[in-house]
């Protein structure tokens, strides 16, 4: 899994597939599915033995247990310089206290102090905002990322589930005023979760913040445990590639009658086209998903995560492999939706009302000016 991309306009170099650690530990709000020290360290093992450097975890998962097991894991491996570490705060760690969670200056600065004392390190080399906390001006996020930058305590900042609007708003504050950049947002995308692309995409790639896209699986429905059948219900079936919610999902499926999750005749669709197409190559499903993922336009990295080193190393597989041209169409025609305005009059039919269709109007030729080299996507 040799393969890394530039993050967003940047020269740090991450893995393409980055190692979600949501499950790592048996405390908080994760904790259902959570896995014990002795159990997460194969799979951290399975990650950076298999060339991963990109390591996402956060405060909030397993209660803060998340970043103290990946620290002692990191610690034993010797690795901690070769990493590309990555938490995220906003969640509150004290809901007596106003100022222990949103994404104020106060919170920031602690949050961050917090995190490197459980990951036992004095610098991250990614730190993120978790979510948009709807009061915090970006302004005061901007400047404080830059401030603990200009410190040592970070290499890099980004976003996390944030409208595109604040991340164009957050960017474009920071160039305007040479303030540390965002070099990432990181949201949902999958083939069954496609409504960043309209917005968030374009934004990205116009502003240098390459994407990383939490949920590949949609949540563990793409992960092979569950196939399309008449109706509305998935269900389950006997994949080798189970469903696995430590990939960025939500939390594990159930339906009312116990053989899968209530699902709509889109993702009914999307996941027999994703069938399809995985026995022609094959490739579990899971696999398939994630690679048609990592390679839409503006995505860096995308966050895997297993409940054992057997399914680390399957879902790791998924860049092993090019899809087909057929196969590829069919996937994005089955998991197509249409678009609302005004998004849905940008196509070329639209534009043939703005611009003649019988004027030679485009960009232009190749060869006009150097063509860039080796240029890393995100």
């Amino acid at each position: 899994m040799n393969q890394y991309y530039l993050l967003g306009r940047s020269g740090l170099r991450v893995s393409r597939l980055a190692l979600g650690t949501m499950n790592f530990g048996v405390d908080g709000f994760h904790a259902a599915y959570g896995k014990s020290e002795e159990e997460a360290e194969p799979i951290f093992r399975t990650y950076v033995e298999n060339g991963g450097n990109f390591v996402d975890t956060a405060d909030f998962y397993t209660a803060g247990e998340s970043e103290r097991i990946l620290g002692r894991l990191i610690a034993r491996s010797g690795l901690r310089d070769r990493l590309v570490l990555t938490s995220k705060f906003t969640n509150t760690v004290d809901p007596a206290d106003p100022n222990a969670g949103g994404n104020g200056r106060k919170h920031m600065i602690r949050a961050l102090d917090d995190s490197l004392r459980r990951l036992g390190t004095d610098y991250l080399d990614l730190f993120l905002l978790h979510t948009w906390d709807r009061i915090t001006p970006v302004e005061e996020v901007v400047r404080t990322f830059d401030d603990l930058v200009r410190a040592g305590k970070i290499r890099y900042a980004g976003l996390s589930d944030v409208p595109a609007w604040y991340a164009s708003r957050a960017q474009t504050y920071a160039e305007a005023h040479g303030l540390s950049p965002m070099v990432t947002v990181q949201l949902p995308y999958s083939l069954v979760n496609r409504v960043i692309e309209p917005e968030f995409v374009p934004m990205a790639q116009s502003l240098g913040m390459g994407l990383t896209a939490w949920s590949p699986i949609g949540g563990g429905l793409l992960s092979g445990k569950y196939q399309a059948k008449a109706g509305n219900q998935a269900t389950a079936g006997n994949h080798a590639n189970g469903g696995n919610p430590a990939s960025g999902g939500t939390g594990r499926l159930s339906g009312a009658d116990g053989s899968g999750p209530a699902i709509s005749e889109h993702d009914r669709a999307v996941i027999g086209a994703l069938e399809k197409v995985a026995a022609d190559l094959g490739r579990p499903m899971a696999q398939v998903a994630i690679n048609w993922v990592v390679n839409q336009p503006g995505v860096a990295s995308a966050v895997i995560g297993a409940s054992s080193a057997e399914q680390l190393r399957g879902n790791m597989a998924a860049l092993d492999f090019e899809l087909p041209a057929d196969a590829l169409r069919a996937l994005d025609e089955a998991s197509a939706r249409p678009l609302a305005p005004p998004y849905s009059m940008f196509t070329p039919e639209y534009q043939a009302w703005i611009v003649s269709p019988g004027l030679a109007i485009g960009d232009k030729p190749a060869g006009y000016a150097p063509p860039v080299l080796n240029r890393a996507r995100g």
